[in-house]
């Protein structure tokens, strides 16, 4: 688990997104980022989290936020992810892991009595100026726009 928390500056990155183009937490100064990580593209709970930020993005992008997906895919599987589901933002390709690592979101997880490495799934806000001001590690799927945005 994170030992990020609000008040910690936001870990710098530069990572592609599922065009190839390259990202870095700079792009976002002045804007707050909504910084969502999640284990695996067009899995049931990573879609309905990701569709959840997409039917609220309008709403979003009026409050001042923007939204950056990570998870460890590679660019061609965000690619299908986004159009698959009509994504209206970004997802970071973060296949050397840099990411979930700097942002302390991969470790050792458990499913059906089996071990595994993987991305635990949590979201970071993180202010116009580069500062977290809040982490959510238990992440509502279904609700997760009002569950930022109400906190």
């Amino acid at each position: 688990m994170t030992t990020l928390k609000p008040g910690d500056k936001a870990p710098n990155f530069t990572v592609k997104d599922q065009n190839g183009n390259e990202i870095k937490l700079a792009d976002y100064k002045g804007k707050k980022l909504i910084l969502y990580f999640y284990p695996k593209d067009d899995t049931p709970g990573c879609t309905t989290e990701s569709c959840n930020l997409r039917d609220n993005y309008s709403g979003l992008l009026k409050e001042g936020y923007e939204v950056l997906g990570v998870s460890i895919q590679d660019e061609k599987s965000h690619e299908k992810f986004i159009k698959k589901y009509d994504l209206p933002f970004d997802l970071a390709a973060d296949t050397d892991k840099q990411l979930v690592e700097g942002y302390g979101v991969w470790g050792l997880k458990k499913l059906y009595g089996r071990e595994y490495m993987g991305t635990y799934r949590t979201t970071f806000v993180i202010s116009e100026d580069g500062i977290i001001e809040k982490v959510f590690t238990k992440v509502n799927n279904k609700d997760h726009t009002n569950q930022i945005l109400s906190n």
